[in-house]
């Protein structure tokens, strides 16, 4: 395990929750690995080497071998590594938890992005704050424990870090109330159980500069469509 270990790398940025997931990852299973900061405005031959299809991070790469797209990612962690399992060994748990992180960047991450981004268009960003709403109280009804995992983190749970870190902190920029303790009790809390696991925390990014950066461009919106 020694030899894949150093052979392992991660080519991301910082601020995205598609990457924090496989962090979070490659933490709970102890795993050495190089990361490597992507500027997506500038890309570097590695990416579009390694992910020529979509030419996003994150990518994952084992032994010269990448993989891309943050779910297939950490499926494949999960496999390789069989420490610290965070999916089940049963075929259909293991289907289920796929299922609802599946849903989560279906139905809740895009809807969400575009219900605060949609600066210039009041229907658009009804339609989408419905859309994250209804996505939303079905997967706090889907919440039976502590986590999506029972007492321990899983599949879900990581694939879920979008809800408990990136929604609070970009509804507040737009003035949105999309997520709070009020509307979901249940998943406001597995949000903070969540964000204080210590593997998680050493993970997240830094919450200022990710502000920052969301406000500007919050605000570059807000100035061209005022124009």
């Amino acid at each position: 395990m020694a030899e894949n270990q150093e052979e392992v790398k991660l080519l991301g940025v910082d601020g995205s929750p598609f990457v924090c997931r496989v962090k979070i990852a490659l933490k709970f299973k102890g795993i050495e690995y190089k990361f490597v900061e992507e500027n997506l405005a500038n890309k570097s031959e590695d990416l579009l080497k390694y992910n020529p299809v979509y030419k996003k991070v994150p990518v994952f790469v084992h032994n010269e071998k990448p993989i891309s797209e943050s779910l297939v990612i950490l499926e494949y962690i999960d496999e390789v590594w069989k420490q610290n399992p965070i999916l089940s060994s049963d075929p259909y748990q293991k289907s289920l938890a796929r299922f609802w992180a599946k849903f989560i960047d279906d139905k809740i991450v895009t809807s969400s992005f575009k219900a605060v981004f949609a600066v210039n268009d009041e229907k658009e960003r009804e339609k989408n704050v419905e859309e994250s709403t209804e996505a939303l109280k079905i997967l706090e009804n889907e919440l039976k424990g502590k986590f999506f995992g029972g007492e321990e983190i899983n599949f879900v749970d990581i694939a879920a870090v979008f809800i408990a870190f990136w929604i609070p902190l970009v509804q507040e920029i737009a003035d949105l109330k999309l997520f709070n303790d009020e509307k979901f009790p249940k998943l406001y809390n597995w949000s903070q159980e969540f964000l204080n696991h210590s593997v998680v925390k050493e993970n997240l990014p830094p919450r200022d500069p990710l502000f920052a950066f969301f406000k500007s461009r919050y605000d570059a919106l807000l100035a061209a469509a005022s124009k």
